[in-house]
């Protein structure tokens, strides 16, 4: 054989080893990430999708809607909206940010699960929103998102980690929020844990005693109380109408709290916790709040209302005790204070034991 031809034959041997080289590694790719081998580009359970342009981060559980963490600029604060059961039915009343049939259109304040307070320096954060007129729009506060600092999926939980601050009319920053959302869900029941760090951003913070805080939530209408009162709903065009008469078909919500309080009577108690119970058609639902004993005030006065407010406040002891208790918290300028929230949406009955045992599990937290 010449050199030539030696030569030749060997580049091509070369080229035809080179070829058998990258298509095996390509091959073994392929496998590995068909076969679970890169896991870390497998989808999770949980999953955070934060939309900017909608100023939202949803919350998807299995591929279904759990709930969202928005901050519109028609509200006066970042909220989760909507909640929704582990069935998929939506439990948090959609008025004022939806059309809407048979809602109370009362409290426009009132939106999705939030966070505020009525009286901070002074500035009233709780009843803030729209429908104050702009002549009094100088005694109330704002909470403006600022950031999505992190966001984590998981199979067994997702964490959201954000930014607010607290804005008085004049345009100061009072507070600093920090706040961490962790979001689990399995079978029949889901939660959140909201753990909010408040720290006094430029002088000393005042939060006297007031009704109106702290977490709070605003139901739809089958989990409210029966009540035969007058009131203003949506009719069927959404249209807002007096009712003298209240259709009470499907109300059916119980506030529970740990001592066996029922009903209304559990509004201005102390407790470890409050569960709402109740259907929507044939589907049993548990919507309950669990206190944290390193929370301040705690254990915890509730601010529960019959028409659909589920509130619990640690701060306004004076105004719901009758004055028994008086508690006026502050912050001096740089310190921090930290509030710890555990909320359960179960398709399930919760008892006693079960809450206790929900109780005694957050509390190591």
């Amino acid at each position: 054989m010449s050199y030539t031809k030696y030569t030749a034959n060997r580049g091509r041997g070369l080229m035809l080893s080179i070829a058998i080289l990258c298509f095996s590694l390509f091959f073994t790719v392929q496998t590995r990430g068909q076969n679970g081998g890169s896991k870390a580009n497998k989808q999770k359970r949980i999953v955070l999708v934060s939309n900017e342009s909608e100023r939202k981060v949803d919350v998807m559980i299995e591929g279904k809607l759990f709930t969202s963490y928005i901050y519109p600029t028609n509200i006066k604060k970042p909220v989760l909206y909507p909640l929704t059961t582990p069935k998929g039915t939506k439990i948090t009343r959609k008025f004022p940010l939806e059309p809407s049939v048979g809602e109370r259109v009362d409290h426009p304040h009132h939106v999705g699960l939030w966070f505020n307070y009525g009286d901070v320096n002074g500035y009233d954060f709780w009843n803030n929103s729209d429908a104050i007129p702009a002549d009094k729009r100088d005694g109330y506060g704002t909470i403006y998102h600022r950031a999505i600092n992190s966001m984590e999926n998981g199979d067994d939980e997702a964490k959201l980690s954000v930014t607010m601050e607290w804005v008085s009319a004049k345009g100061d920053v009072l507070l600093i929020e920090n706040t961490t959302f962790i979001f689990r869900g399995r079978d029949n029941e889901y939660n959140i844990d909201r753990i909010t760090k408040l720290t006094a951003k430029n002088g000393d913070v005042s939060l006297k005693d007031n009704k109106e805080g702290v977490l709070g939530i605003r139901l739809i209408r089958a989990l409210e109380h029966p009540s035969d009162k007058p009131d203003i709903f949506t009719d069927a065009n959404g249209i807002a109408t007096k009712v003298a008469v209240l259709n009470n078909d499907g109300v059916n919500g119980k506030y529970t709290n740990a001592e066996g309080i029922q009903g209304d009577d559990c509004w201005g108690k102390r407790s470890n916790w409050v569960n709402l119970s109740g259907t929507v058609g044939n589907e049993i639902i548990n919507l309950a709040i669990v206190d944290h004993p390193q929370n301040v005030g705690a254990p915890t006065y509730w601010h529960t209302r019959g028409y659909g407010l589920f509130a619990v406040n640690p701060l306004g002891q004076s105004a719901l005790s009758n004055g028994k208790d008086v508690l006026n918290f502050g912050l001096k300028k740089g310190e921090s204070t930290t509030f710890r929230h555990r909320i359960i949406i179960a398709n399930e009955d919760l008892g006693k034991k079960q809450m206790d045992a929900r109780f005694n599990e957050f509390s190591k937290l």
